[in-house]
């Protein structure tokens, strides 16, 4: 997890314009969330929060220019001296001259976006909430098989990263392997990729290092996906109880976020990565609704109390 985004990195990132306080890009954003200043433009700082980064639209900058000259400036003041991160400014915003003059005099940036208010804070969010999410690394594969973001986790050696192969070449989808970077947008989201220096690369014991766009083409790959399910490979162990209908349902948790997760047992002959994807259109079905093993339980006892 990043603790910070410089006010530099977000310019960079965005393609912001700099109109005021270049002194100010080196400043750190540590929140996700925006702040539109309406409320403290009329003089009300009650729920201020000056770890927020500012967006100020049209209706923000129009208010403001219909308060008198002295209450602009005395509330534009206050604002920026709370060392706030940035203020910017969506498209075709009419700023008012005092907004550089308060950038430049407490060393907070002033920046336009070329986007619409709307369009603007949603990708200000959306790249906020990606470099500032808490993330945790796991040892595994993560796979998109026919949409379902399916992680797959075991011990070194159980055959992860074969599965894998194996499910590439059935058409699915490689996003991470041998080490996956999990990060929680907010409960019930969570967003697999890989680390940078790991992306697009497979290990295969036997083979060495492999390249799957260059192997199998640029759809093989996927750059993230959200997690729906966890598949842990694990070797058969005979003396352990498997479910054998699918009602004992398992969870994997992941910060605030649980999801449901299948183990399937591993032995000689077994085609793995068939019944891994067999388990992610499983989960996929429930998810739209169909559930087949509490329905072959309902058929039984149905016909059982009808005899």
């Amino acid at each position: 997890m990043n603790e910070y985004v410089t006010v530099r990195e977000l310019m960079d990132a965005m393609k912001l314009e700099l109109l005021a306080g270049a002194g100010g890009l080196d400043k750190k954003i540590t929140s996700d969330m925006i702040s539109r200043p309406g409320l403290e433009f009329a003089g009300f700082y009650d729920y201020f929060d000056n770890k927020r980064m500012l967006l100020v639209g049209s209706k923000d900058a129009t208010f403001l220019h219909k308060q008198g000259p002295e209450a602009i400036k005395n509330n534009l003041d206050y604002i920026f001296s709370h060392d706030i991160p940035c203020v910017v400014f969506s498209r075709n915003v009419i700023i008012n001259p005092i907004f550089f003059e308060m950038g430049n005099k407490y060393n907070v940036s002033v920046l336009r976006m070329d986007l619409p208010t709307t369009a603007s804070s949603s990708k200000l969010y959306v790249y906020l909430q990606d470099k500032l999410a808490e993330r945790v690394s796991v040892h595994g594969t993560l796979m998109d098989i026919g949409g379902m973001g399916t992680l797959i986790i075991g011990k070194s050696g159980i055959g992860k990263s074969e599965t894998a192969h194996d499910l590439i070449k059935r058409g699915h989808q490689l996003v991470a392997d041998d080490l996956v970077e999990i990060m929680e947008r907010e409960p019930g989201n969570l967003i697999g990729t890989s680390p940078n220096v790991l992306k697009r690369y497979m290990e295969i014991r036997g083979i060495g290092i492999v390249d799957v766009i260059s192997m199998f083409g640029a759809a093989s790959f996927r750059d993230k996906k959200m997690i729906r399910l966890v598949v842990e490979l694990e070797a058969w162990d005979q003396n352990k109880y498997y479910d054998r209908l699918g009602i004992d349902e398992q969870k994997a948790k992941y910060f605030n976020t649980e999801i449901p997760k299948v183990t399937i047992p591993v032995m000689q002959g077994r085609n793995v990565a068939l019944l891994v994807e067999s388990a992610a259109m499983n989960e996929k079905l429930k998810y739209l609704g169909t559930n087949a093993a509490k329905e072959f339980v309902e058929k039984i006892n149905h016909n059982a109390s009808g005899r």
